[in-house]
């Protein structure tokens, strides 16, 4: 499938490759250039790829109080929430973000590779009344990343920007459109995702790179930035055989409320989690790769989820699920990588700790 910027990608040279059943541009300048860009300036990704979902109704809210791991009735309207979808054996379906738009309104953001079975999961979970779309075809979303990420918007917009916490969104109008704004991010850095109608996407994306102080970004730089960051990515650090408490150590899950696979979970929970997963920091810049092995001396006691060099710190860096009794930091173990052992330490999350997401701007 191809997103409605496509042709502009093409128009820029950019290396396109398959993803989540999408044709993707992963690099246009290069990965280390839009890396940096990013952590330093600004940034335009297409993120049209993801799928987005509205459920709204009365029941809504306790629809999803079943279904998601984090609390739902808490939300405040503006306000949003990461957690997980989980099946009844307590393994991960998807990670997403709710938005309470209304008092019974909410819209539901999910990964693109998983877009069709979400949606068939939640119309067989949700009440009769509960009213579902997919408006994932309708929708563009661009992320605008980076610490100049406000300014650069201001200038092309011509308006100021709600003032927006972290983790939430509001409705503005920008380039004559109505926009749903929000500020969650996989970068680490200052920045904005925008919701609106996927037949204007060609002309956000031509406004706002005719402004100098932005440059466009592939998934390449989006995904070493998130790496820096240890944000997991659905089908290396989190799979539908797996459960969420070996990748977020219970973060993310609310046991205090009833939710689908919440069983299956304690049980998990009380057991102990057999492999967690960690992040590796490298000696020098030699990549792991995933599934790479991970050994203490010589025996296996893992293996590597997500490698790469990071950038912001010269050297590369990897999350890996390992026993949970080498998974204190500090530990020393090697890594197999294309016939080499290549010697790593267990460090604390994130890897990259000067990102300005939560910083005012």
């Amino acid at each position: 499938m191809k997103t409605p910027l496509y042709n502009e990608h093409i128009l820029l040279n950019a290396r396109m490759a398959p993803f989540g059943g999408w044709n993707m541009p992963i690099q246009y300048e290069g990965i280390l250039a839009e890396h940096r860009q990013t952590r330093t300036g600004c940034s335009l990704f297409d993120i049209c790829h993801m799928g987005e979902f509205l459920l709204t109704g009365k029941n809504a809210e306790g629809d999803l109080e079943r279904m998601l791991t984090q609390r739902i009735s808490t939300l405040a309207v503006g306000q949003c929430r990461y957690g997980y979808l989980l099946n009844e054996e307590g393994c991960v379906l998807d990670d997403l973000t709710c938005y309470r738009l209304g008092e019974d309104r909410y819209y539901l953001v999910v990964n693109a590779a998983t877009t069709g079975r979400d949606s068939a999961w939640i119309r067989e979970h949700i009440s009769p009344d509960t009213v579902f779309e997919d408006v994932s075809a309708a929708t563009a979303k661009l992320d605008v990343q980076g610490p100049s990420s406000r300014a650069v918007l201001e200038r092309v917009t011509g308006c100021t920007l709600p003032e927006l916490k972290y983790f939430h969104a509001a409705y503005g109008e920008l380039l004559g459109t109505e926009c749903l704004v929000s500020r969650t991010g996989y970068t680490g850095e200052w920045g904005y995702e925008l919701y609106f109608p996927a037949t204007e996407a060609v002309r956000f994306w031509k406004a706002l790179l005719a402004d100098e102080g932005i440059r466009p970004a592939g998934l390449g730089a989006r995904d070493t930035l998130r790496l820096e960051m240890a944000y997991p990515l659905y089908g290396h650090e989190l799979f539908e055989d797996r459960s969420p408490l070996g990748v977020s150590r219970g973060m993310f899950v609310d046991f205090t409320k009833i939710f689908i696979g919440r069983d299956a979970l304690l049980r998990e929970k009380e057991a102990g989690s057999r492999k967690v997963l960690v992040g590796l920091r490298l000696e020098t810049k030699s990549a792991a790769r995933a599934d790479d092995v991970v050994r203490l001396v010589d025996a296996s006691v893992g293996y590597v989820t997500s490698g790469s060099l990071a950038p912001s710190l010269g050297v590369a860096v990897a999350l890996a699920y390992v026993d949970a009794e080498v998974s204190a930091p500090m530990q020393e173990l090697t890594i197999d990588a294309r016939g080499r052992r290549l010697a790593a330490e267990v460090v604390e999350l994130p890897f990259y700790r000067e990102g300005t997401a939560r910083k005012a701007r």
